[in-house]
């Protein structure tokens, strides 16, 4: 009997390196976000969800050291990848929201950056997933849709929950202000399949005359596609780049993405990847919201910093000519990123 446990301990070791790979390659896919993708049109099978009860709005943590604010200031915070009826992360991001919301000395809105209610973005998910814990929020959320609202056809979930908040079903992008600045939401649908992001799209012709109608010194824009990703699931999406264009020319300052979930921030940059420290937009992608982690790396030129481990929100406090910026993780990370940056004018012709 001995002699048959021994010989089993070599084979308990290699089937464990076996789980272990297994396993390690499901936490990078475990959202199912490439299938999700190619099942635009599907209507998802009936399945049952984990009924969440409203978390009644716990005592919040203690909220983060960053500069006390100035009359006028207003704070942007949020994330996108957030919830599911399959994972409780998104109850510790909502916790992280209550400490910034209570903090906060002026105005303060809420954020999503898509992909806020999987797995399909039925109301239903968002129902019973995501409004026990972000929606409480919802009054003053600025909602962005990804590509697994777009899982059941045309996002009827996300526009029926988030309703006027969500801009027209037929387009879901918009724009509004918050202090000095202006904020601009787009719209990459299924990866720009549905709603398209080319140059010669009602989108970006919608979003040229926006920019134009709003000279606002300080310009800040939120889609769920990134341009550039050191993210190891998607990467780069090249089919935004006529965002980018539109925004680099008008002299904005700020884009945040997700799609991938984890942390990163870029220095500012051209349209093509070129630093440009005089008129660059500095990009944040932030799939921190709860729903799971993807890995980051090897960086990308101009990455300056990145984090594949944790949950949390993005605050930007939003000054009159400037902004300053902070991750703020939950309880069960370390990793925290903050600084601040100016505004700018458009580039020369």
């Amino acid at each position: 009997m001995l002699g048959w446990k021994l010989l089993a301990i070599p084979g308990a070791f290699v089937l464990a390196g076996l789980s272990y790979v297994i396993y390690d390659t499901f936490l990078e896919t475990s959202s199912s976000e490439e299938q999700a993708a190619v099942k635009v049109s599907a209507t998802p099978s009936a399945t049952a969800l984990r009924t969440r009860s409203p978390t009644p709005a716990p005592t919040p943590p203690p909220a983060t050291p960053s500069p006390p604010p100035t009359p006028g200031d207003a704070v942007l915070v949020g994330a996108g990848d957030i919830s599911s009826c399959t994972q409780e992360n998104d109850d510790r991001t909502a916790m992280l929201l209550d400490a910034v919301v209570s903090g906060a000395g002026g105005e303060v809105a809420v954020f999503t950056v898509g992909d806020n209610a999987y797995e399909y973005g039925t109301l239903e998910e968002y129902q019973q997933c995501y409004d026990p814990t972000w929606g409480r929020h919802k009054e003053r959320t600025h909602p962005v849709a990804g590509n697994h609202e777009y899982a059941t056809g045309n996002a009827e979930g996300y526009f029926s929950y988030f309703g006027a908040a969500a801009g027209d079903p037929g387009q879901g992008y918009y724009s509004y202000d918050v202090g000095a600045w202006h904020v601009v939401v787009l719209n990459t649908s299924n990866h720009c399949r549905l709603i398209l992001c080319d140059e010669a799209s009602p989108q970006v012709s919608w979003l040229r005359a926006d920019l134009s109608a709003h000279r606002n010194l300080c310009t800040l824009a939120i889609w769920h596609d990134p341009l550039f990703s050191s993210g190891r699931v998607h990467g780069n999406s090249e089919y935004v780049q006529p965002f980018w264009d539109a925004l680099y020319a008008s002299g904005a300052d700020v884009v945040v993405n997700a799609h991938e979930h984890n942390y990163e921030r870029f220095a500012a940059q051209t349209p093509a990847g070129d630093l440009d420290q005089e008129h660059g937009i500095r990009e944040f992608i932030a799939g921190t919201g709860g729903e799971s982690h993807y890995r980051t790396g090897p960086f990308l030129p101009n990455s300056e910093t990145g984090d594949g481990n944790s949950f949390g929100v993005l605050k930007l406090t939003l000054h009159a000519a400037s902004y300053d910026w902070e991750f703020i993780p939950d309880e069960y990370s370390d990793f925290r990123d903050s600084g601040s940056g100016d505004c700018h004018g458009a580039p020369p012709s």
